[in-house]
C-alpha cells in the first residue's frame, strides 16, 4: 500500500493529480476538503474559505495538530488500497503521515494569475472570490510557527517531489509519471 500525500497552492492542481491517481492508477481518494465541508454544514457555518480554515484550525488546536489527517488515514488502512489524502495544509499533518510506511508528499505549484483563473472556472462554493481576496487568503495560509495551523510554504519545503502546473494536462501528467517511476508505481 502506498500512500500520496497532496499539498500546494490554491487552484494549482491538486484535485487534477487526484483525478489521475484515482482513475488510471486505481487510488483511493481521502480529500480535506470534503472533511471539512461535512464539518461546516454540522456546525451550520457558510460554505467558504474562512470557514474552511477557522474549521480546520479549530479541530488541530481541540484535537490534535494532525487530527484531520489521522481521521482520513484510519480510513485509508481500513480500505488497504493505494491512496491519495488531498490538502494537506499542516507540518503536524506531515509529521503524522510521515509515521507511515511507504508515504510520499507531493507539493503543486502554479503562478497566482493561472490558478486564480483556475479557480473561477471550477466555481466551487469557496472559490467564488475576487483576485485581491483569493490572494489575501492565500497568504493567510502560507505562513504560520503554529503546527497546528495552515502553512503551506513548510508543506512544499517539506515534499518529497515538488510539481510547477503552469501549462498543460499533458505536462502535468508526465511529471507525475515521472514521480510514480521513482516510487515503483
Amino acid at each position: 500500500m502506498v500512500i500520496i500525500g497532496i499539498t500546494g497552492t490554491i487552484g494549482a492542481g491538486k484535485g487534477t493529480i487526484v483525478d489521475y491517481l484515482t482513475t488510471y492508477k486505481n487510488f483511493k481518494h481521502y480529500s480535506v476538503r470534503a472533511y471539512l465541508l461535512e464539518e461546516i454544514k454540522k456546525r451550520q457555518l457558510p460554505p467558504n474559505r474562512d470557514s474552511m480554515v477557522l474549521v480546520a484550525n479549530s479541530l488541530r488546536q481541540q484535537q490534535g495538530a494532525s487530527f484531520i489527517i489521522d481521521e482520513l488515514m484510519k480510513k485509508a488502512l481500513a480500505d488497504n488500497k493505494n491512496s491519495v489524502i488531498e490538502s494537506i495544509r499542516a507540518e503536524g499533518e506531515i509529521i503524522s503521515l510521515r509515521k507511515q510506511d511507504n508515504f510520499y508528499l507531493l507539493a503543486i505549484d502554479a503562478l497566482p494569475e493561472i490558478r486564480y483563473q483556475r479557480i473561477r472556472l471550477r466555481s466551487s462554493e469557496t472559490d467564488n472570490i475576487d483576485y485581491p481576496t483569493f490572494i489575501q487568503n492565500e497568504e493567510r495560509e502560507r505562513h504560520s510557527n503554529d503546527l497546528d495551523k495552515q502553512n503551506l510554504s513548510r508543506c512544499i519545503e517539506l515534499a518529497d517531489y515538488f510539481m510547477t502546473n503552469n501549462t498543460t494536462k499533458k505536462d502535468l501528467y508526465n511529471q507525475l509519471e515521472i514521480i510514480l517511476k521513482k516510487i515503483s508505481l
